[in-house]
């Protein structure tokens, strides 16, 4: 294989995928992992990935990425480590806490990691795909017993067809449910005038 051809495989997978050695450091990534970080490709190889996702324990320890009290229970981290021994990490779930525009934002991972070598150097595929949204909809949804009205984490209303189209990405279709029909149909004979 060319290395044309495996840059083509990887930036047709629509989940970030990355190209770590043990220390998570970043050797290369995909279109995918390019969008989800929103940053030059030259300011982020060979940064550690809490680095580069602009994790918040990151400043933890002067040394960085891996080195804070809370790294050590990271699951992204500890995935990446099992897969360089030799092991395969498959969708493991993690919640990761990043820092974007001065705001710290929860977020639900499955992590996959998986050992690879290219010539004598050993390093490790990582794969994370960002669930929270899936998540989110498990919760119980706040919804107006009257309008059907779903609010929103901003204390917002939107029409169920809004909400699930803009949160969930539906195209929705209309029709008519038999209960329903039948109770338009009696109250269109009811509305009709006498002969």
């Amino acid at each position: 294989m060319n290395d044309d051809y495996s840059r083509a495989l990887l930036d047709a997978v629509p989940l970030p995928i990355f190209l770590v050695d043990d220390d998570v450091r970043i050797f290369d990534f995909n279109g995918a992992a390019a969008k989800l970080l929103n940053q030059e490709k030259g300011s982020v190889l060979m940064r550690r990935g809490g680095e580069a996702l602009h994790c918040i324990h990151v400043s933890d320890a002067a040394e960085g990425c891996g080195r804070g009290p809370q790294c050590q229970d990271c699951i992204v981290r500890n995935s990446v480590q099992a897969a360089s021994q030799g092991n395969r990490i498959v969708r493991r779930q993690a919640q990761m806490e990043l820092r974007e525009d001065g705001r710290s934002q929860q977020i639900q991972l499955l992590v996959t990691a998986a050992p690879v070598v290219f010539g004598a150097q050993r390093l490790v595929l990582l794969i994370l795909e960002d669930i929270s949204e899936l998540l989110s909809l498990r919760r119980l949804l706040p919804i107006c017993s009257h309008c059907k009205r779903i609010r929103d984490d901003q204390e917002y209303w939107h029409s169920l067809e809004t909400y699930m189209t803009t949160r969930l990405h539906l195209d929705l279709t209309h029709g008519i449910c038999p209960v329903c029909a039948e109770k338009v149909r009696n109250e269109l004979r009811q509305t009709k005038p006498p002969r």
